[in-house]
């Protein structure tokens, strides 16, 4: 079979399986307390040393990492987490069009609950209107634009976006469970505040996430019970999801997103041969490695699909 939904989901990596297996069946312990016997510290140490590693592909902290159950959890702890915190007194976010459901769906919902929300139009090839999104800052408290789209792929000059809100002092999320170790990230350089982040998107486990919390940025948690995760995400570590998440984050390389650009466009190249097809987003090095959305006039989406699964 050749599988093309990799935007949706990736099968995991053998070698990750193998060791989540073992975290499963033979190291099963949870991260104890200051005190706790091998298999607690064992566990312990396995979740810090994957929270360095994730940490640094992003140039992050490791204390900046909280885990989560994946990007959709990430997205509603950062919007809730700011929306609800009596810290930030302004009651307005700021997001796009074409966000994931998990930012769109908690934004409007926070609109029902009596704040603000300005949802920022994009151009014909997916790209946010600066102008509109400039024009929107007076009186946020946080912006959300994704970094790379599900759909059609565009990537965001979340460099530019990021400068922009630092200036204003409006705090900056970025979902980038699309680009996430597969186009480069620098949290700091970026000027990034907070960011959503999936494992079963590189190859690793479903089931777990993190959300990059620059330090200093407070959040109200949304699951509350212990102190785990800094205090915003209570509750027991998915340890097996954990250590997947890193060991899936080591095997990813440059060379791959080189590999998967290449193919990319040469699968383009391919279908814009097909009469009366055309490319949906951008071309190049503004789209992200690994999504081509193309459109075939006068076909319907449901039969190229059952087609191709025949």
């Amino acid at each position: 079979m050749i599988y093309l939904d990799n935007a949706e989901t990736t099968p995991v990596d053998p070698e990750v399986a193998k060791i989540v297996l073992e975290y499963m069946v033979e190291k099963f312990g949870l991260p104890g307390g200051e005190f706790g016997h091998s298999l607690q510290e064992e566990a312990a140490e396995a979740v810090e040393k994957a929270r360095e590693v994730i940490a640094a592909k992003i140039g992050a902290k490791p204390s900046e990492i909280v885990f989560t159950s994946g990007a959709t959890e990430s997205n509603n702890l950062a919007v809730k987490g700011v929306a609800y915190h009596p810290l930030y007194k302004k009651r307005k976010v700021v997001t796009s069009a074409i966000e994931h459901k998990s930012v769109l769906d908690t934004a409007l919902n926070l609109r029902r609950l009596g704040y603000e929300v300005e949802v920022i139009p994009v151009d014909s090839e997916g790209f946010v209107k600066m102008d509109r999104l400039e024009a929107s800052l007076d009186g946020a408290a946080l912006v959300s634009i994704q970094h790379a789209n599900q759909e059609i792929g565009t990537l965001q000059d979340i460099k530019v976006i990021g400068e922009l809100c630092r200036e204003r002092g409006v705090l900056f999320h970025t979902d980038a469970a699309q680009s996430f170790a597969k186009e480069h990230i620098d949290v700091e350089a970026m000027n990034i505040d907070l960011m959503s982040i999936t494992s079963h998107l590189i190859h690793g486990p479903k089931g777990v996430g993190a959300l990059y919390v620059r330090e200093g940025v407070e959040l109200q948690p949304l699951i509350e019970g212990d102190g785990r995760e800094r205090g915003l995400r209570a509750g027991s570590q998915n340890v097996p999801g954990i250590v997947g998440f890193a060991e899936a984050v080591k095997r990813t390389s440059p060379e791959d997103a080189v590999k998967m650009r290449r193919l990319r466009d040469r699968l383009i190249d391919s279908l814009l041969q097909i009469e009366d097809s055309k490319l949906n987003g951008p071309r190049g090095e503004r789209r992200v490695c690994h999504i081509v959305n193309v459109t075939f006039r006068y076909v319907e989406g449901e039969a190229v699909l059952l087609q191709a699964e025949m």
